[in-house]
């Protein structure tokens, strides 16, 4: 018998948690801000920490198809709060699939955030026009700009143009705290 493939194993794990995992009623939704990232993210953890992350679950080479997997490990343990950030994809391409699946993963009644890329990479054009698909294409999903909001700050990167420097990392958690805010 052929052995399955890890992308095989992955899908009817990820099939079979959605269908076993019962919904959680509206009222135990937690307040809060929980962020899944890569080494962006990570490098931003304390200023994230100080605009009211609880939870920073970012880790060096996270790729975006991750993403669905991290975000019912949070939900499973009863901790996916109400708003959700994903920022990945500076490492590898975003498949609109993966974005769908960590959108849906997080339920209707979370506010999912996707935070675009500006990653000097061939890319990340692809990647942040995915996003933006993504975030059209479910009422829960918002989108946060941190391209635009920062090509124009080189200061805020450190010499490889993504990873972030201490005023970068205070930009980017301020830029992501507004736009949480400005969501009712």
């Amino acid at each position: 018998m052929p052995r399955p493939t890890l992308l095989r194993v992955a899908i009817v794990a990820l099939l079979t948690t959605a269908v076993l995992t019962p919904p959680l009623a509206l009222g135990s939704i937690k307040a809060g801000r929980l962020g899944i990232g890569d080494s962006v993210m990570l490098g931003a953890k304390r200023a994230l920490h100080a605009r009211g992350f609880g939870i920073v679950d970012a880790v060096v080479s996270r790729q975006f198809y991750t993403a669905p997997g991290r975000v019912l490990y949070w939900r499973r343990r009863g901790r996916l709060p109400r708003n959700v950030v994903i920022h990945l994809g500076n490492n590898g391409i975003v498949q609109l699939s993966d974005c769908s699946h960590a959108v849906q993963a997080a339920g209707s009644h979370r506010h999912v955030f996707l935070v675009t890329l500006k990653v000097p990479r061939s890319w990340r054009k692809l990647d942040n026009d995915r996003l933006h698909i993504c975030a059209r294409r479910f009422a829960n999903a918002y989108l946060i700009d941190w391209y635009g909001a920062s090509r124009d700050h080189p200061a805020w990167f450190a010499s490889d143009g993504y990873h972030l420097t201490a005023s970068g990392q205070t930009a980017y958690a301020s830029l992501v705290a507004r736009r949480i805010a400005a969501v009712p």
